[in-house]
């Protein structure tokens, strides 16, 4: 694969908007029934290919993505209890990735994992959706990271590209909050599917906005070239984090910036070319934003 004309290209549509038609993405869609005896094992291999044909065979956007282009993620719903004929209750881990510019690398922009998602599947029915009307909680909660997914990657190639689709997941989570399953209202939890949406298009989390496109199209994506300067950038991105930190540490949104950059920027640092006063500075930086993975960041200064 080209890799540096995927990623010009990719950028070049994505800033000028160029309106066309095909389907975005991409999505490696499982569903895991181990946990779950004494039933038809069927069901679950007909409600696995519906989910892959609702995510990658509907069209999300205005957009087109050639097929090397498209957005890759992947979707494991790991199914923990049957609760009825057609009522099930799992867990869903979601994980979405971005090309680096000039590398045969994705960088992941979100993983996450959805707990205790309550839903019902028909065999063989339909799985039907439409913007601004609940039908069921199962299509909802598709359509909704579907949506959250575009909206972070386009905030990686564009400052606040990513602002039409966190509105579309926020359209989804307003027309839940009569659901009667979990996950939906503010008053549930600070970590859940409102607050996700809500942590990003709120104007005070603005350097939530300003991270995502500094670290990955100013730092990222230049680090191919310009080595130092693209750590830089990366550094400065951090230092937006930081900001948000200092005022709200528990913001829902923080725990997935670092769940799913952890590792990355660990191996961004520990490179031997990182002076070690700047390993030290990020390394007491992280610390302090993440001190429950002090351990791994302490990798960084043993790497000499």
């Amino acid at each position: 694969m080209n890799w540096p004309k995927r990623i010009l290209s990719v950028a070049i549509f994505l800033l000028c908007m160029v309106q066309l038609h095909a389907q975005e993405f991409n999505c490696i869609v499982n569903v895991s029934s181990s946990q779950v005896e004494g039933t038809d094992k069927r069901v679950f291999e007909t409600l696995q290919n519906a989910l892959y044909e609702f995510v990658n065979n509907r069209k999300w956007s205005n957009f087109t993505f050639r097929t090397e282009e498209k957005i890759e993620c992947t979707i494991l719903l790991t199914v923990t209890d049957r609760l009825g004929s057609d009522e099930f209750r799992g867990n869903i881990n979601l994980v979405l990735r971005r090309p680096v510019f000039n590398a045969a690398y994705n960088s992941v922009l979100l993983n996450y994992i959805d707990k205790g998602f309550q839903f019902r599947y028909v065999e063989y029915q339909p799985l039907d959706y439409s913007d601004g009307t609940f039908t069921s909680n199962l299509t909802s909660v598709m359509a909704y990271y579907s949506y959250v997914f575009l909206g972070f990657y386009f905030d990686s190639f564009s400052p606040n590209g990513g602002n039409p689709f966190f509105e579309k997941a926020q359209e989804v989570v307003n027309s839940a909050q009569n659901a009667q399953e979990s996950g939906w209202k503010a008053s549930e939890s600070e970590k859940n599917r409102y607050w996700l949406v809500n942590n990003y298009l709120n104007s005070a989390n603005s350097e939530l906005r300003q991270f995502a496109y500094t670290y990955h199209r100013l730092g990222l994506d230049q680090m191919y070239e310009k080595v130092d300067g693209g750590r830089n950038s990366v550094t400065e991105s951090l230092g937006y984090i930081q900001k948000l930190y200092n005022a709200k540490p528990n913001l829902f949104a923080l725990q997935l910036v670092f769940d799913a950059k952890r590792d990355e920027i660990v191996n961004i640092y520990a490179d031997q070319r990182v002076p070690p006063m700047e390993k030290a500075n990020i390394v007491n930086q992280l610390k302090d934003m993440d001190p429950a993975n002090s351990s791994k960041y302490q990798a960084i200064l043993e790497q000499k």
